[in-house]
């Protein structure tokens, strides 16, 4: 798009209001662009407006600005401005000049990583799926972008699993002499050692390509067809294979697939909420989700979300793919601009609308969701839990700020229905996905050392035989003991990074009084009431407090309603039913006796004997 303009400098250091004022005399009405400088000649500022001369006089007059503007207003030293042919020019280059002077008192969206893509090497005899992020000069295929890393990764595990196509590199596959691992978890078909036909392994890589492009309709009866075809070949486990293959699409499609429409649609949904601003995107491409993006831009008091979004899309697109449609969950007073500017960007007609029913409603209303969830999550993060990790590091003299933190509680009935929990939490807050909780087996009841020694076994176990990462600190609910027991556990497993620290509640059990034992037990704390640790100490623990009892209650609670006719072995839920019916309850069968029972339709003489002794102890 070509911009018509031209600049000119207020050729003043704009010292006091006078200054100022005067130099504003002879500004012009245009729309144009205009940039503040600081007293080091850098830009702070940019910004556009239909008549240049009014919207930059309104920084001057007296009136409530933010403190923000204040602040900029204070710092002002010289204007430039730029007149351009129509505001739609002015919006266009506004965005161009912030990606260039990236001025501080700007809204950003600090992102300059460009989108990644998945790269389709088609001159490879074998061509392999891979990760891809940079210009697109490559010879091949590329399909996206994707909003972020974990949904290419995402695309390509389903990918691995649905038509075992190779993702290994070019040189791991020129030296194989004998199948790899995911040959043998399934997740590949080994073409580096011709376990696959060229004819077979193209069919496949096809396959991947129109799943890419949201042709899921064809895959599904083209695999319908390969199996009837084996199946009228007798081959039936061939055709069992497709039908798994079917199935496993069917579910992927489910997925994924927002609506039953074609094209390119973006999803952008925008809320304030308590100072903060969240804005999420979804890309959705030939009817298939793309995933999702969230931003949190920076702004003050005066900014709205119908602003915010207009300034957004503004920035966003200059070099990002511009869809066909763009749905907002808020409508923007700059529509029409916006939509003009971005149709000629891409070369063809992009609309803007907020006005959507059906499927298309419901998206937006999933938006707004996810919006909202992340927005609540980024409050409740932004309430010093940063602050309160490195308060840990400080206590406990940590080489670094702990990046991941899990506790361990029991809970019991006098003994009974012991359940143990382990919470997770990061400095995003709790990470409920982590959560884990342990019904012990052992059969000591009571004894709350081998309940612990029993779910820290089995946890670490799994992570360490997972490979899945480890907590930097490792709480206890407990004192000397539980964690002389943790410290025994990671001794037998080999795990020496985690810092195992106990909270012992101490005889008075009053929470902000609590002993730390740390340095492997050799060493004990009280830390203050209002320290920051102590603060973040307190949530964990309390949290799998909480999730300990939660679960300890709802075993015991399923036990206690637990009928005593499901203890007899035999008797299904139909003759259950059948007996307290003909009985009027379990009292009416408690009463009657073994020849009564007999005599009910299903019952034979055994189970009769069964379930007169279950309740007579005979």
């Amino acid at each position: 798009m070509v911009l018509h303009g031209v600049q000119y400098y207020l050729g003043i250091k704009l010292i006091d209001i006078k200054d100022i004022k005067h130099s504003l005399k002879n500004m012009t009405s245009n729309p144009g662009v205009y940039k503040m400088y600081n007293e080091d000649n850098i830009v702070i500022y940019v910004g556009k407006a239909k008549n240049l001369k009014k919207r930059v006089s309104s920084y001057f007059r007296q009136g409530n600005h933010s403190t923000r503007i204040k602040r900029m207003i204070s710092l002002i030293r010289k204007l430039d401005v730029t007149i351009t042919k129509s505001e739609a020019d002015a919006l266009l280059l506004e965005n161009i000049q912030i990606k260039k002077y990236r001025p501080k008192f700007n809204i950003l969206l600090r992102d300059d990583k460009s989108y990644p893509y998945i790269y389709v090497d088609t001159q490879h005899e074998f061509p392999r799926l891979s990760f891809y992020r940079g210009k697109r000069k490559k010879n091949g295929k590329f399909f996206g972008p994707y909003s972020n890393v974990y949904a290419v990764r995402e695309a390509l595990n389903t990918l691995q699993k649905l038509f075992k196509v190779r993702q290994c590199s070019d040189s791991f596959f020129n030296n194989r002499s004998r199948p790899c691992l995911q040959y043998q978890i399934e997740r590949c078909s080994a073409p580096c050692v011709k376990l696959i036909d060229k004819s077979d392994y193209v069919v496949d890589i096809n396959m991947s390509m129109k799943f890419l492009d949201g042709k899921n309709n064809e895959i599904i009866e083209a695999l319908i067809k390969k199996m009837e075809n084996a199946s009228n070949s007798l081959k039936y486990e061939v055709a069992a294979n497709y039908r798994d293959q079917i199935e496993a699409l069917r579910h992927t499609c489910e997925q994924s697939i927002v609506s039953g429409e074609k094209g390119d649609v973006d999803v952008i949904s925008v809320f304030i909420k308590s100072a903060t601003a969240c804005i999420q995107v979804f890309n959705i491409r030939n009817g298939v989700n793309f995933g999702n993006e969230t931003f949190f831009p920076d702004i003050d008091e005066t900014i709205n979300e119908s602003t915010l979004i207009s300034i957004f899309i503004g920035q966003y697109y200059m070099s990002k793919q511009i869809p066909k449609e763009i749905i907002l969950n808020k409508i923007t007073k700059d529509k029409k601009i916006l939509e003009f500017i971005l149709s000629k960007k891409k070369e063809s007609k992009v609309t803007i609308t907020n006005n959507v029913r059906g499927l298309r409603q419901k998206w937006v209303e999933i938006a707004e969701k996810n919006t909202l969830s992340s927005i609540d999550t980024k409050i409740l993060s932004k309430k010093n839990m940063f602050n309160r990790f490195q308060a840990l590091q400080n206590v406990f003299n940590l080489s670094e700020v702990p990046k991941k933190l899990e506790c361990f509680d029991v809970s019991h009935t006098f003994g009974e229905e012991t359940v143990a929990s382990c919470v997770s939490f990061s400095i995003e807050g709790p990470q409920k996905k982590d959560y884990r909780k342990f019904n012990i087996k052992s059969t000591k009841i009571g004894d709350d050392y081998i309940a612990m020694k029993e779910a820290l076994t089995r946890h670490f176990s799994r992570l360490k035989k997972s490979d899945l990462s480890l907590p930097d600190i490792c709480f206890i609910d407990g004192g000397l003991g539980q964690v002389n027991i943790a410290l025994k556990v990671m001794e037998d497993l080999q795990i020496s990074t985690v810092n195992i620290i106990g909270v012992s509640k101490g005889k008075a059990r009053k929470a902000g009084d609590e002993t730390i034992i740390f340095d492997s037990g050799k060493s004990k704390i009280n830390l203050e009431k209002n320290s920051l640790a102590s603060h973040l100490i307190q949530q964990i623990r309390d949290e799998a407090h909480r999730f300990a009892i939660t679960g300890h209650r709802k075993k015991r609670d399923k036990n206690r309603f637990k009928s005593p006719l499901e203890e007899i072995p035999g008797l299904g839920p139909k003759r259950k039913q059948i007996l307290l019916k003909h009985f009027g309850g379990l009292q009416g069968l408690i009463n009657a006796g073994e020849d009564e029972i007999k005599k009910i339709p299903g019952i034979n003489k055994t189970l009769a004997e069964a379930i007169y002794c279950r309740f007579h102890n005979n």
